[in-house]
């Protein structure tokens, strides 16, 4: 019998043995790899990310779910049980005394109200990539954020997520997933999502100026590109730059590919753009 869903923690029991099954195959779980999975709740995932890989390192915030962790995977040596917030937790602290835990790969259904700061802890940001990146991360969340991260340039769900995501990895679609396949239902539809970090060509020269020049370009979708950005490039510079991009002078924010705004920021960058430094 599961035990009851604590709203403030985000809680819905994954009951799916067929998304079960998409999760692990989409990653590629072996004895060669060592699992970071974070809110693991009942241990449904768990026991089998246990028994398929080298080691797992579970996350958990609730008190009483660690107990029910801890009782129901105490006997196995490659588990490794956190307690704490995934998002206060110095993973590298926490881990420096069990030499064979540091992760490899991540998989796990995180609680939907707090995904973009577990991917920016995942993945860093733009402007503070994670050093140590992981090789794949899979993660069932929410379908309405899961279309942002792997959305194409003119989609009306391409956006400064998809471009900042985009650029730290390769994000793909795995499947679809019904809230029929939770205990209690979410009131939302999900996803589970596939994301491979790994460098973008070509690299932002100016970090910092790339990830402003996102966050203004997209601060009003429904305007041109060349007036979003007129607080850093005139329009008669902007329309140069644009049409060295193949791009037309009147495109909006969401009609660039990432790519394409790379270029553009190392174009901005080369013709000035110091105080981004």
């Amino acid at each position: 019998m599961p035990p009851q869903t604590r709203k403030r923690f985000g809680q819905h029991w994954l009951k799916s043995e067929k998304v079960l099954h998409r999760i692990l195959e989409a990653a590629e779980v072996s004895k060669r790899d060592r699992i970071l999975e974070i809110g693991p709740g009942t241990g449904v995932l768990t026991q089998w990310l246990a028994a398929l890989a080298d080691a797992v390192v579970a996350v958990e915030i609730d008190r009483d779910l660690c107990k029910r962790l801890r009782s129901q995977f105490e006997k196995l040596d490659q588990f490794l049980l956190l307690e704490g917030d995934i998002l206060r937790l110095d993973l590298a602290d926490e881990l420096a005394d069990y030499p064979g835990f540091q992760p490899n790969k991540v998989v796990a259904n995180i609680p939907y109200y707090i995904t973009a700061p577990i991917l920016e802890k995942l993945l860093g940001s733009i402007t503070q990539p994670n050093p140590q990146p992981f090789e794949q991360i899979v993660l069932l969340i929410q379908r309405e954020v899961a279309d942002r991260l792997y959305a194409q340039p003119g989609s009306k769900v391409f956006g400064a997520l998809s471009v900042r995501m985009q650029y730290l990895a390769c994000c793909e679609l795995i499947c679809p997933v019904s809230a029929k396949a939770f205990q209690p239902p979410p009131k939302v539809e999900s996803a589970v999502v596939r994301l491979r970090p790994r460098p973008f060509f070509p690299v932002a020269l100016n970090p910092r100026l790339f990830d402003y020049l996102v966050q203004l370009g997209f601060s009003s979708r429904r305007k041109m590109l060349r007036n979003n950005l007129k607080a850093v490039v005139n329009r008669e510079q902007l329309t140069s730059l644009l049409d060295s991009l193949d791009a037309l002078p009147t495109i909006r924010a969401e009609d660039l590919s990432v790519e394409q705004w790379v270029r553009l920021s190392n174009k901005i960058q080369e013709a000035g753009a110091d105080s981004y430094n």
